[in-house]
């Protein structure tokens, strides 16, 4: 007999969803589907706001990256205000960016995911856990608190608080740094660049290990969307968008972000809150692209830092073109965090980092303004219009974990065929289902939204459990 198993909810993310495999009466799996089931409506919170407000608000869509909303917002609202920020200002940004970047992919790799690559796929649930992690390994466990500690100390040095900072303003930053803040954050480096390489060496010793899982953890080809700067360097927070196919040809090499619904729509499905977002030109769903930590290395010509060039270096050479398994975000992280520490190291030293004139004031000059820059999990989008009063009219965001949603719905059913058996489903083998998911590290109340119609159905039942009234909504049905 064909049965459905439903994994609820997936484990070790951001938010909150579950899984459903479909199996046909042999026991193979057919189809695989990844419910998100939360909706935070954040562009319908933000109309009739003051413009200004909007970075503040931002924030507040996540507690793990609100410092990326917070540079995309102000990014918007620099535009809206059609004025050019100091540049001492842009490096500032772009070193809370970095140090965000840090203590989150930290959480991603030693907290969620380390258990599964220390612990093994099969280990005891009950035990795949950061605790469990410390366990067998003291000085993972505590490595991954370091890392995190260092990314948010260097958030609450310049921001005044490690979650939801008011610092970063439309027009810069509304503090310079202090010479005394900055000796603070230098003193830090050194021994966060020394546990990213310390990590660095084990991952790359074991992970053979994991062979059977490289394979089929949403390995297929795809696009890869990110932001480089002019020379191709990785960027993350400005700079110009780059697209190549899964052979490393570049499709799009020059894409300005103001343009952005010129090149990427949004499609929509029945079983899940989140969007469907693709390029353009090749449809849905042949215009699938991939984000994040794999998708900047695959795109950028060099990270830009020493150490971090050569580990890319390495990175690259597993493939002939782009690296395509899913697997290798956590890869990507450990060589995004070494070239993080190096940048950040590199602006600090800067003397015009100290300098005093770091915002620009006007009143709105334009309309329209869109912001995007590089969060952990991929690339950051927010678009906003407003009123002669500065009121937002409209407003839409395009998050990281949306841009990957498709392939991790394909991910998922990959992986499903090549581990699930409906004869004999052992609990390893749907960890390993939701193990890909881990891999993209989505966040999910960031990428859900009320931009569209999104299909919705509401039960109400009575004290029994039977169904007095259901209230449907397809996605061709009005508010």
């Amino acid at each position: 007999m064909s049965r459905t198993i439903t994994i609820a909810p997936v484990t070790r993310l951001e938010g909150h969803a579950k899984i459903t495999l479909q199996l046909d009466d042999a026991g193979v799996v057919q189809e695989a589907y990844f419910h998100i089931t939360q909706i935070r409506g954040f562009e319908k919170f933000c109309e009739g706001r003051p413009y200004y407000e909007m970075p503040g608000i931002m924030a507040r869509i996540c507690g793990i990256c609100p410092v990326s909303h917070l540079v995309a917002s102000a990014k918007a609202c620099d535009a809206l205000l059609a004025v050019r920020i100091p540049s001492v200002a842009a490096h500032l940004r772009l070193i809370m960016n970095l140090a965000q970047l840090v203590q989150s992919h930290a959480l991603s790799f030693f907290y969620l995911s380390a258990p599964d690559l220390l612990l093994g796929m099969d280990a005891d649930p009950g035990k795949r856990h950061i605790l469990g992690v410390a366990q067998v390994s003291p000085e993972a466990a505590l490595d991954g608190v370091r890392l995190r500690q260092f990314g948010q100390q260097i958030i609450e040095l310049l921001g005044g608080q490690r979650i939801h900072p008011g610092w970063i303003v439309p027009g810069g930053v509304n503090e310079p740094l202090s010479e005394t803040k900055r000796d603070q954050m230098l003193a830090m480096i050194p021994a966060a660049r020394a546990i990213v390489q310390r990590t660095l060496a084990w991952f790359k010793r074991d992970i053979e290990k994991f062979h059977a899982e490289i394979e089929v953890f949403a390995n297929f080809p795809t696009l890869f969307l990110g932001l480089v700067d002019d020379e191709g360097k990785a960027e993350y927070y400005d700079g110009h968008l780059r697209l190549c196919d899964s052979a490393g040809n570049l499709v799009a090499g020059n894409l300005n972000p103001n343009d952005y619904a010129s090149f990427i729509s949004e499609a929509i499905e029945p079983f899940t809150y989140l969007k469907f977002p693709y390029y353009t030109p090749l449809g849905y769903p042949g215009g699938i692209y991939r984000v994040g930590p794999l998708a900047r290395l695959n795109l950028a010509e060099r990270c830009g830092t020493p150490l971090a060039d050569l580990e890319w270096q390495q990175f690259r050479a597993m493939s002939a073109g782009p690296v395509l398994s899913s697997f290798h975000y956590h890869y990507a992280r450990l060589v995004e965090m070494l070239h993080a520490t190096e940048k950040i190291e590199q602006l600090l030293l800067d003397p015009n980092i100290l300098d005093h004139h770091v915002r620009a004031t006007a009143r709105v000059n334009c309309n329209e303004g869109v912001g995007v820059a590089e969060a952990p999990r991929g690339t950051l989008l927010h678009h906003y219009k407003v009123n002669d009063d500065g009121l937002i009219t409209h407003a839409n965001l395009i998050i990281a974990t949306g841009h990957n949603n498709a392939a991790m719905n394909r991910g998922i059913l990959q992986t499903a065929r090549h581990f699930v058996r409906g004869d004999q489903v052992a609990e390893g083998m749907l960890n390993r289902v939701e193990a890909v998911i881990r891999t993209f590290d989505p966040c999910l109340s960031c990428s859900t939204h009320a931009v569209g119609r999104m299909p919705l159905q509401v039960d109400l039942r009575a004290a029994d459990g039977t169904i007095v009234r259901r209230m449907q909504r397809d996605s061709t049905q009005g508010d």
